[in-house]
């Protein structure tokens, strides 16, 4: 990049800052903010103003998030908040909030509360009648999602399976059916294992893509049939290093032909669940889009009335 271009680059930036201190950040809430998941440039604007204002910061590693305020300029008292000590760490942020203090909430890298501690935080914060304003940023999922090129008009987010083989091929192929994107996160230390298991679940031409180490400097995203993606992890060392997002391509709508069966499921839901509730759930078991199968669970309920 030139110096004009880098001169111009910093006048917009210095442009949007000032533009930030006329925005507001609530006192005596809670901002849920998303940090970098790898790339320092990922940081916004926003979010440097929320953790910079905040009193102080949860945060799942307080010796990450420590190194990641040192890069950013910023001291803060840290509460550690991980996922065994969620309730306690609530207990002690509601009465700050209460007492009109800004609280920011952190994970190691990503959006908070997403397959990351922060949840139960979040809920008690809501539960206790408080404010809690998400400031928006990186996650992996979405990333992933954006460059993989498949095409679903849904996406269902798994996150992490199981480690147990049994429990994890059990989910896997309680959602080989799915209409929608699958996304899943995994470690490196587990990953060949992870593909394996859906090479044996899913059909071989379905496509999967392999995203590791995203916005990073050795960032990989690589698609290809199912059937091949064991031998691309194995065909190098590399492959199987840093964290992954894999993304498995939705199957595709079943036609009139699958609709007999998903309404023989439907009947037996409505016997137990709502009217949403049996179409979701019968959406999920036999791939026959929610929106068709809620229509004809209306008409069924009316016909019964």
């Amino acid at each position: 990049m030139d110096s004009s271009a880098n001169t111009d680059l910093t006048a917009r930036i210095t442009a949007l800052a000032g533009e930030l201190e006329r925005q507001s950040f609530p006192d005596g809430a809670l901002y849920v903010v998303a940090t970098p998941i790898g790339n320092m440039g990922d940081i916004s604007l926003r979010a440097l103003k929320a953790l910079s204002l905040s009193t102080a910061i949860a945060c799942e590693d307080t010796r990450m998030t420590g190194q990641l305020l040192a890069r950013l300029g910023i001291d803060k008292p840290l509460l550690s908040a991980h996922q065994h000590n969620e309730r306690e760490v609530a207990e002690k942020i509601i009465p700050r909030l209460r007492a009109g203090e800004r609280i920011a909430l952190v994970s190691d890298a990503g959006t908070p509360a997403i397959s990351d501690p922060g949840a139960r935080i979040v809920d008690a914060v809501i539960s206790a009648g408080l404010r809690v304003i998400p400031i928006a940023g990186a996650s992996a999922a979405v990333a992933a999602l954006s460059a993989s090129g498949l095409i679903a008009d849904q996406f269902h987010f798994v996150g992490f399976l199981p480690a147990r083989e049994k429990q994890r091929e059990t989910i896997l192929d309680s959602l080989k059916n799915s209409v929608a994107t699958l996304v899943f996160y995994e470690a490196p230390h587990r990953i060949v294992e992870t593909i394996a298991a859906m090479v044996r679940v899913f059909e071989p031409n379905r496509q999967v893509v392999i995203a590791r180490e995203l916005s990073k400097v050795f960032e990989q995203i690589h698609r290809c049939p199912l059937s091949e993606a064991s031998a691309w992890l194995t065909s190098d060392p590399n492959h199987q290093r840093g964290e992954f997002v894999v993304l498995i391509e939705a199957t595709p709508a079943r036609d009139d032909d699958g609709l007999d069966d998903a309404i023989r499921v439907l009947d037996i839901l409505l016997e137990e669940c709502s009217v949403s509730q049996a179409a979701a759930l019968t959406s999920r078991i036999t791939g026959v889009k929610k929106n068709q199968l809620y229509e004809i669970a209306l008409a069924r309920t009316d016909r019964s009335t």
